[in-house]
């Protein structure tokens, strides 16, 4: 009896060994995100980038512009985003359309400083005089081209930093104010529309300015 429990045991796990070996376990049913008849999502940005990527020199008339049509340039446009939102604003209704991207020179905003003392102990003699007056928010440069200049302050708006400047002055120092700027892109849109085509309409709430040119 011991010995056929053995040969039982001997012969099952034979069994389970080959079953491992020669099994292959199915492939789970492969399930479609949409079907036939759903179109397929799209991020906005995508569509926006691809609407834009599509208004073209070469475009396909929209409108029919007639004999005289009117041709403009409007800009500036400082954003990507804003671009997204002129082009796709503007495209249906005009007949042809397309932006260029151009160098531009921005304004960060404003520096308030003392101009450079002759070393660097000259200059922290001059923001001791500053603290014994009252004025604690300043700032020691100690390198770069600005070294041994004593910063007062960045400021977005000029009459923010002028007031700075005159707060200074009362106090016998005379104070500089330097603007900050740094370089980057900006858009024009040109179109080609229809004699009376009010494009300010299709832009509520828009800063841009609008020039007359003439049409290619």
């Amino acid at each position: 009896m011991l010995r056929a429990l053995l040969l039982l045991v001997v012969v099952m796990n034979l069994g389970v060994s080959a079953w491992w070996l020669w099994h292959r376990p199915s492939l789970p049913p492969r399930w479609t995100m949409t079907d036939g008849a759903t179109p397929s999502l799209a991020m906005v940005g995508e569509s926006a980038a691809a609407r834009i990527e599509a208004a073209s020199p070469a475009e396909a008339v929209v409108e029919e512009l007639g004999e005289n049509p009117v041709c403009m340039t409007l800009g500036p446009i400082e954003s990507n985003a804003e671009l997204r939102r002129v082009m796709t604003s503007l495209t249906p209704h005009v007949g042809r359309i397309q932006y260029r991207e151009e160098p531009a020179t921005r304004l960060r905003g404003y520096r308030v400083f003392l101009p450079a003392s002759g070393s660097r102990s000259q200059a922290l003699e001059t923001a001791r005089g500053l603290a014994a007056r009252g004025i604690n928010d300043y700032y020691v440069v100690t390198a770069g081209d600005q070294q041994n200049t004593v910063s007062l302050g960045i400021f977005r708006e000029l009459e923010n930093a002028q007031r700075r400047q005159q707060q200074v002055a009362e106090l016998g120092y005379q104070a500089s104010v330097e603007a900050r700027t740094e370089q980057g892109s900006q858009w024009w849109v040109d179109i080609a529309a229809p004699v009376g085509f009010d494009w300010a309409k299709r832009l509520p709430g828009s800063a841009l300015t609008a020039q007359n040119v003439q049409c290619p």
